[in-house]
């Protein structure tokens, strides 16, 4: 200290910290990227930011979204292009508090799962503002890929791996599930399942057409909660069998959850994950005139608004482990959702959302700032239980010495009514237009670099590292065990 050399790079004074287990006033020390010190008084760093008044929290994580995804034949997205890239993604991500995204790698029949997740570093390579890691998508399960690919990508750090009960280009069968799940086992990584029964849907649809019913609004109409409901009790079977480790993605709905409620009491080691649309959006979203109705199809669809609450009941008591986005960036467009056209079937309309920037706020206003949950279990289901779950940390998701330093800074008397001119994705709308929000983060940090302050982009595209994860099995065996698990 006599030197005048600063002990620390950056100090963060005088903010209220919290993680997934406590809340408490400290400063934070970093250096060399890394959170060194906690405490109050500490000694210098070069940059010092004053954070009165604010709350220090973990960076986001982001662990469900697509960018850059390369569609197959046979989905309704064929030919679309995603608006968003690595670039642009993340620079939306880093705006909205998230420090690390987990966005695809996408096996197609026939390909090589290597091969996709070679393909995806390519597109991924200088261009990332924040740390992002890769799940893997499995559409053909063969002996090579079961057998060799799988556990070498595994043990590579590739730890997570998804399969879709629906979808023509991507459904696998029961048989196949059962297969995948008993290598995610056999390994430690956790299987992730889109879970609606594709024969339901498929007939559905046909009956509506053929009725003349094919706007927007009858997306919902084609994926009722039964067929979530039948899918996610059919998935949690065939991990019970297995005895495997599985994460419900995109919940919708209180069908599927009274499906996981009971697997949970019979002891089967199922998570659960729901988005921002199933909060703030309903079934009448896809009913707008002028066809602006597909701007809000994804699947599953919304539903009634009386279902958002229990969704949000749902958020409160524990039984969503995390909270993604889903974000899948299709313009209002002839490139994206109007592809084939201002009057296309809804089983042709490009299926997603964007939601990458909005993911947080939202929750965070309309989940801490309104009194539904605490600030701890706003940083569980935002970062901390995220980075245990994908096997990221303490590296992730948390304020603890010898983690990364990725750090958002929120303003609590922020509000901010989201429009889209202020995003920063690629796409032309955002769904969420028009609502105000309580509280913003201000100051984002990622490995201890401001990637933006106050509106102002100061990262720079390709400072994002890849992130190779280990097994999360340790990590999760017992969700009672840690105080992030509430």
């Amino acid at each position: 200290m006599s030197t005048g050399t600063p002990l620390f790079d950056t100090v963060i004074r005088n903010g209220t910290v919290a993680t997934a287990a406590d809340v408490f006033r400290s400063d934070v020390g970093i250096r060399g990227g890394r959170i060194v010190a906690l405490g109050e008084g500490l000694g210098g760093g070069a940059r010092e930011i004053d954070a009165s008044g604010m709350y220090v929290l973990p960076g986001g994580i982001d662990a469900h979204c697509h960018l850059d995804q390369p569609k197959a034949e046979g989905l309704a997205a064929a030919g679309s292009v995603m608006a968003d890239d690595f670039l642009s993604g993340s620079r939306s991500a880093i705006f909205g508090g998230t420090t690390t995204i987990v966005p695809f790698a996408v096996q197609h029949r026939g390909q090589s799962v290597v091969a996709a997740v070679e393909d995806y570093h390519r597109r991924a390579a200088g261009k990332a503002y924040c740390d992002y890691a890769f799940h893997l998508i499995v559409s053909d399960p063969s002996e090579k890929v079961l057998r060799e690919e799988l556990p070498q990508l595994i043990t590579s750090g590739y730890t997570s791996v998804k399969v879709y009960m629906t979808y023509e280009a991507m459904r696998i069968s029961d048989r196949q599930i059962l297969d995948v799940l008993d290598v995610t086992r056999e390994h430690g990584a956790l299987a992730m399942i889109h879970a609606e029964n594709f024969e339901c849907i498929s007939w559905l649809t046909e009956k509506l057409e053929a009725a003349g019913k094919t706007a927007p609004r009858y997306h919902a109409t084609s994926r009722p909660q039964a067929v979530e409901r039948e899918a996610t009790h059919r998935a949690i079977a065939l991990s019970e069998v297995v005895s495997a480790r599985l994460l419900i993605v995109h919940v919708s709905g209180g069908e599927a959850i009274t499906e996981i409620r009971r697997g949970r009491e019979r002891g089967v080691p199922i998570f659960a994950e729901t988005c921002p649309q199933y909060l703030f959006l309903s079934e009448e979203d896809l009913d707008q005139p002028g066809f602006h109705g597909a701007k809000c199809v994804c699947s599953p669809p919304p539903r009634d608004k009386g279902n958002q609450e229990v969704v949000w009941r749902g958020i409160e008591d524990g039984l969503f482990d995390i909270f993604s986005s889903d974000h899948a960036p299709y313009r209002f467009d002839e490139n994206g959702k109007l592809r084939h056209g201002p009057d296309a079937p809804f089983r042709k309309v490009a299926n997603g959302i964007p939601g990458l920037e909005t993911r947080a706020p939202l929750l965070f206003s309309e989940g801490f700032m309104a009194g539904r949950i605490d600030l701890c279990r706003f940083v569980a289901l935002n970062s901390a239980n995220s980075a245990k779950l994908y096997g990221m940390y303490p590296r992730k998701g948390t304020i603890a010495v010898g983690a990364d330093a990725d750090i958002a800074i929120w303003d609590p008397q922020r509000q901010v009514t989201i429009r889209n001119e202020m995003l920063h994705h690629n796409v032309d709308f955002t769904p969420y237009e028009g609502r105000t929000l309580q509280g913003w983060p201000v100051t984002v940090m990622v490995r201890g670099e401001l990637v933006c302050q106050d509106g102002e982009l100061l990262g720079r595209p390709g400072y994002g590292e890849f992130i190779a994860r280990r097994s999360s099995a340790r990590d999760i065996q017992d969700r009672s065990a840690e105080a992030a698990w509430i």
